[in-house]
């Protein structure tokens, strides 16, 4: 396997251990025993968490992305 197919599946692998996190914490989120005012609050609040966790995470793949395929065009 080369570098790029290395990347796709840690990428792959990342994002079923995101989506396997979110799908947990909505679970135990709607099943727990509370107000579903309080629930929904606690929901959006983890959602926009997870929204910005996402948004930092992608743009340092890009940053990476960048710096690599700038070295690549130098030669180094």
């Amino acid at each position: 396997m080369n570098d790029n197919d290395d990347r796709n599946v840690l990428l792959y692998m990342l994002a079923g251990v995101g989506l396997g996190a979110l799908i947990g914490a909505a679970a135990g989120l709607l099943f727990a025993p509370k107000p579903g005012a309080e629930t929904r609050e606690e929901i959006a609040s983890k959602y926009k968490e997870l929204k910005g966790k996402t948004e930092e995470w992608i743009a340092e793949q890009r940053a990476k992305r960048g710096v690599s395929e700038a070295l690549e065009e130098v030669g180094a």
